[in-house]
């Protein structure tokens, strides 16, 4: 096989455990051997309609097995798969189509409407819609073998990030980066081969597909693709497929930890529970704990595929709060703004580096070198470092509020904040003072039912923070504004919440 990236993982998987399963999605059931028999006839469909060497492919549906099947056949070719997310408006869809030159778009049928308000806003060519046209294309294909040669520093994937600002970018993954950021994974997670993921977040994102998916197959597992996240739903799932990997952004498991389920379900098959996104807070951890369940954390980025830290089980109450240490091939640096290594507990930037992270932008040759100093990755992320190597993520740099010279870490205050019962979301900004400059003002999501008083919640801060750490004031709403991957969208809350 010349074939060294994603592309070749169907066949070698299926020639070594065939008939185990490797894909769920609702009562559809995919061996290895179907999923390598499928890869092939659609890379084989694809050489057909024109696709040759890193020519682009988008892929736009919720989680479902075409979008893997598109995934692996786009690895065959040597050509470069562009996921997008389902949640986006015509015009973002239309701008990444027409920034990575996608020839080819697979996407669900539920989402004709938004191809048809694109179409002739790219130059896309083939549109093949899942359903009854992507088998009839798969049914009438060859299933002989595909001997592309692809080496690990081709580009498998153009993925964009979050657009929290600007512009979204896309950061170029290549069959390398994502074979490394696996092999962390089982190296750091203690995969087996029995392993059944449950894929409720979504595959567009870098950690549902990167962290969970892709590991999880190439150890030999199987996953369940789920189309939408449903608390209540993910109970039944655990119970029916003894479900025994899971991976979600806090949000998530705290919508599952508030359903009425959580005492009585049965969780006795969950082996790990992977959390990422945005740091855990101490009362979450606490309430899986109290069902004995334990929180593995992690903490990356789309630009490094995107496991950067972790922190193992064994760990996670004695250093609850850190994101852990490097993974195994990882290496991280905390620095101050001159570059010199911050001191023990001394709060600074990270810097990543390593066989995980992106060689660059999509097209954009200025915005990549800003990016990288001396070959590290540099994250835009404050973090300090204890005595025993653990990093603790504080908050991005830029969402740093500066109060009378005081520098205040709105993740430290969203945590104090969370501790209150009648609080399920909140996010901390700054909003401009005549005294002070800026101060900060939180925005909280109240717990179904509950009546928030502002006074009552920012006293009860007092004595759990320093005084110039607590905001001056509190707007109550019923929901904070999130992508599609369960990030906060600061810039969002701040447009709509930070004046006035």
């Amino acid at each position: 096989m010349r074939n060294e990236g994603l592309g070749s993982w169907p066949a070698r998987r299926a020639r070594k455990t065939p008939h185990r399963t490797a894909l769920i999605h609702q009562s559809t059931v995919v061996s290895y051997a179907a999923l390598h028999e499928r890869t092939t006839r659609l890379a084989h469909a694809l050489r057909a309609a024109g696709v040759r060497r890193g020519d682009r492919i988008a892929y736009l549906g919720a989680n479902h097995p075409s979008y893997l099947e598109t995934l692996f056949a786009s690895g065959l070719l040597g050509a470069v798969f562009v996921p997008l997310n389902t949640r986006l408006a015509g015009p973002e869809i239309a701008y990444q189509l027409a920034d990575s030159g996608a020839k080819v778009l697979i996407h669900a049928a539920s989402h004709g409407p938004l191809v048809e308000e694109v179409d002739g806003k790219a130059d896309v060519q083939t549109c093949v819609v899942v359903g009854p046209a992507y088998e009839q294309l798969l049914a009438g294909a060859a299933t002989e073998p595909i001997d592309e040669p692809v080496g690990l520093d081709d580009v498998c994937i153009i993925m964009y990030t979050s657009g929290t600002t600007g512009r979204p970018k896309g950061a170029m993954l290549t069959h390398g980066n994502l074979t490394w950021n696996a092999v962390n994974v089982l190296i750091d997670q203690d995969l087996i081969a029995d392993e059944v993921a449950l894929v409720s977040a979504p595959l567009f994102h870098t950690a549902g597909l990167n962290m969970l998916t892709l590991p999880v197959l190439l150890k030999g597992g199987s996953c369940v693709l789920v189309e939408a996240f449903d608390p209540g739903a993910t109970f039944d799932l655990i119970e029916r497929h003894r479900i025994t990997f899971m991976f979600g952004v806090p949000a998530m498991f705290d919508q599952i930890a508030r359903h009425p389920r959580w005492g009585g379900a049965d969780l006795s098959s969950l082996r790990m529970l992977s959390c990422g996104g945005s740091p855990v807070p101490t009362s979450l951890i606490a309430t899986y704990q109290g069902r004995g369940l334990t929180f593995m954390q992690g903490y990356g980025m789309t630009e490094a595929a995107p496991g950067t830290l972790f922190l193992d089980a064994e760990h996670a109450v004695s250093k609850a709060g850190s994101a852990g240490v490097p993974h195994f091939f990882s290496d991280v640096r905390v620095v101050l703004p001159d570059l010199t290594p911050a001191a023990v507990e001394e709060t600074g930037e990270i810097l990543v580096r390593g066989p995980h992270v992106m060689p660059g932008y999509w097209g954009l040759p200025q915005e990549t070198d800003a990016a990288f100093t001396d070959g590290w990755f540099r994250t835009g992320d404050a973090a300090r470092v204890d005595a025993d190597g653990y990093v603790t993520i504080v908050d991005r740099l830029k969402d740093m509020i500066i109060s009378g010279g005081e520098n205040i870490y709105p993740a430290e205050v969203e945590d104090a904040l969370l501790a209150h019962p009648d609080i399920v979301e909140c996010a901390v900004i700054g909003v401009p003072d005549a005294t002070w400059g800026e101060v900060g003002r939180a925005v909280v999501v109240a717990r179904e039912g509950a009546q928030i008083d502002p006074a009552e919640v920012l006293a009860a801060l007092s004595g759990r923070l320093a005084k110039y750490k607590i905001p001056k004031s509190l707007v109550a709403v019923r929901e904070l504004p999130r992508t599609a991957s369960g990030k906060l969208l600061k810039t969002h809350v701040r447009r709509r919440y930070g004046t006035g």
